[in-house]
């Protein structure tokens, strides 16, 4: 698919269930962004033409990812923006590179889970997933480790105001397929649903610059909305409704 076509329906993801994430920026020469550079700058351009707030900072696409006995530990390297971007627009041409992030995943009292629709300003405008980003050198430690917890925690505190439960519960799963890595945290909160939305989009409309339009619940396989949630997030809910 080129970069400038319409995205594809999302294959089928596995999910790994982990007791340990770890990541590490190691040197990577990446090939299909040095060949595709002309195409690169003219997908920014149009994104720029639609969404003009856009930033093309460095934020780190994953080379590799090794499981073993529960422990994954992933392989990190450094991009423009603007070249993830077009990876992903273009379908994710590049077998050997994904898009790896990690992901609160807020669990009420009652059984449901609240997640995020995107707002205007952003990249992924109007899809619906959890608070999440791609990680980039705030999330870079002085021996090149990769905070992917941290990342996931930075991300969920700025997005919904909500700090983790003290005896939070720290496993994870990997849902892997179409491209991508996403390490979710699912985290239960001493909340009902309609409490935890509420207490998320008052935390949104106390900011000037909201990355989140507003909140949603999903309670059951019947609020999966194939159109605007991305492949990982069907999966994992579809994991947790199975009926």
């Amino acid at each position: 698919m080129s970069i400038d076509g319409s995205s594809l329906p999302a294959p089928g993801f596995t999910l790994t269930p982990l007791t340990r994430i770890a990541a590490r920026l190691v040197p990577y020469e990446w090939v299909w962004a040095r060949d595709n550079e002309a195409s690169i700058e003219r997908n920014w351009q149009r994104r720029l033409e639609a969404t003009p707030e856009l930033f093309d900072g460095p934020v780190y696409l994953a080379s590799g990812c090794a499981i073993e006995d529960g422990a994954c530990e992933a392989a990190f390297f450094e991009v423009r923006y603007s070249r993830f971007i077009a990876f992903r627009d273009a379908g994710v041409p590049d077998a050997l590179v994904a898009n790896a992030f990690a992901a609160i995943v807020p669990l009420s009292a009652d059984g449901a889970v609240v997640l995020g629709v995107m707002g205007a300003q952003t990249a992924n405008a109007g899809q619906i997933y959890f608070p999440c980003g791609t990680p980039d050198p705030g999330d870079r430690r002085d021996d090149d480790t990769v905070d992917l917890a941290g990342s996931a925690e930075r991300e969920f505190l700025e997005e919904t105001g909500l700090s983790l439960p003290e005896d939070a519960a720290e496993d994870w799963v990997l849902l892997r397929g179409d491209g991508q890595l996403a390490f979710l945290r699912p985290v239960r909160f001493d909340l009902d649903a309609e409490s935890l939305k509420a207490r998320i989009d008052a935390h949104r409309g106390e900011e000037a610059e909201p990355e989140l339009a507003h909140s949603v619940i999903a309670r059951s396989r019947a609020d999966i909305d194939a159109a605007r949630m991305p492949g990982f997030v069907q999966a994992y809910l579809a994991s947790v409704f199975p009926d």
